[in-house]
């Protein structure tokens, strides 16, 4: 279990820790422990979103539909779902949605990934929610944002950074960009940015004001990252052509390069004094290290072939603690093992299943490992009891809210946590 044991040091204590029986549920540790969260179903950012909250200790409860229609019910494996509780209501019920009204009132945060108009459809939108609650914040997660001319449309992350000009900017000189996964639009430019605008509106209703719609866009969230890019750009200092400049693989010291087994090493010796010493370990004269840019071909093929001497590993060893600003490239099944991750805990096992710890980390409010992820409609009863909804009994009753063992035709057990 790796990290396991280590993610519980500097005032951690709690961490590492076995994870509550029931699953789903926050423990209640962390900065926003007593912070009630709702997220309305749906895919990638706002559940992100709703995991990062989890995970700094807020109680999330996720709504999802009764028939699973176009979510993935992926039991301990939905990881973007853990440390959350999970209703299945039929929001296309007017009875559903007064439920769901009825958590809102009880919230101090609502989330929700549907595209503009949606929600309000629905009855549960921001103005019907702030109706019950004129605290709540309610978050909207979308990838073109509520306004404008593509607003309605449909979109995915590729597309989003497309016009922002950064997928643009990704890759390599003379060839197609290169896509980064999903990372930089869906969660960096979405989803995290949902959880910005979120914690900055709380903070707001803490100090006296009221509730108010956080408009999160993937476009807007993608291109703010670029920030700093687009400095450089006004600068002069940045050719809006990839693969030319210092950070885009330009740079023959800022570049992977293939060792003699065929792994990678990345290396980022940007820095004088680290380029020195990146060259003295790789075996390279000073006098062929020259870094004038009229000279980045030729330098290139000369760390191509001092790598290719070598395999990763030995070459890892080689500028293992280090100033040289050099580091394997490790694969996503290998990097729980690497020796800074797992002395800090980077990644946790719940359940069997290998993660991500929470971050960022806190002296005073630590965080718990996170819960093992919901299933669908498994808190149903539970949650509208405990939130106060009105006329629970019957909507059970009337299958417009419908528990686990009744959706799945079992109990929860451990065989269905199973793979």
């Amino acid at each position: 279990m790796v990290g396991e044991s280590n993610f519980g040091r500097e005032g951690r204590e709690d961490l590492g820790k076995a994870v509550p029986e029931g699953g789903g549920r926050s423990t209640g540790s962390g900065p926003l422990a007593g912070v009630r969260v709702v997220e309305l179903a749906g895919i990638g950012p706002a559940p992100f979103c709703g995991m990062l909250l989890a995970d700094l200790g807020a109680e999330v409860v996720r709504v999802d539909r009764p028939d699973g229609a176009h979510l993935i019910d992926a039991g301990r494996h939905d990881l973007l779902g853990r440390g959350k509780r999970s209703v299945a209501v039929d929001l296309k019920d007017p009875r559903g949605a007064a439920a769901v009204r009825d958590l809102a009132a009880s919230a101090d945060v609502l989330i929700e990934g549907f595209r503009p108009g949606v929600a309000e459809r629905l009855g549960v939108g921001p103005a019907d929610c702030a109706a019950r609650n004129p605290a709540l914040v309610y978050g909207r997660m979308t990838g073109w944002g509520q306004d404008g001319p593509l607003a309605h449309t449909a979109g995915h992350d590729i597309g989003y950074i497309a016009v922002t000009g950064v997928l643009h900017s990704i890759g390599r000189a003379g060839a197609a960009p290169s896509i980064p996964l999903n990372l930089l639009g869906d969660f960096g430019g979405g989803g995290m940015y949902l959880a910005v605008g979120v914690l900055a509106a709380l903070l707001r209703v803490a100090r006296g004001g009221e509730g108010q719609v956080v408009d999160a866009a993937i476009v807007d969230g993608t291109t703010h990252l670029a920030t700093f890019v687009h400095a450089m750009l006004a600068a002069g200092r940045w050719r809006d052509e990839r693969g030319t400049n210092l950070l885009d693989s330009g740079a023959p010291y800022y570049e992977v390069y293939e060792a003699s087994d065929g792994g990678y090493l990345a290396v980022g010796a940007l820095e004088p004094k680290f380029y020195a010493e990146f060259l003295r370990l790789l075996g390279v004269p000073a006098e062929e290290g020259g870094r004038e840019p009229g000279r980045w071909a030729e330098l290139r093929e000369t760390l191509a072939d001092a790598f290719r001497t070598r395999t990763r590993d030995e070459w890892a060893s080689v500028f293992a603690d280090s100033d040289a600003c050099v580091a394997p490239v490790l694969s996503l099944q290998e990097a729980a093992g690497h020796q800074q991750l797992a002395a800090r805990g980077t990644f946790v096992t719940v359940e069997g299943v290998s993660q991500p710890a929470p971050a960022p980390r806190f002296t005073g409010t630590p965080a718990a490992l996170p819960g093992r992820p919901a299933l669908r409609g498994e808190h149903s009863e539970e949650v509208l009891l405990e939130w106060g909804v009105a006329n629970t009994a019957a909507l059970l009753a009337s299958g417009v809210v419908v528990q686990r063992d009744e959706l799945a035709g079992e109990q929860v057990t451990a065989d269905t946590l199973a793979p």
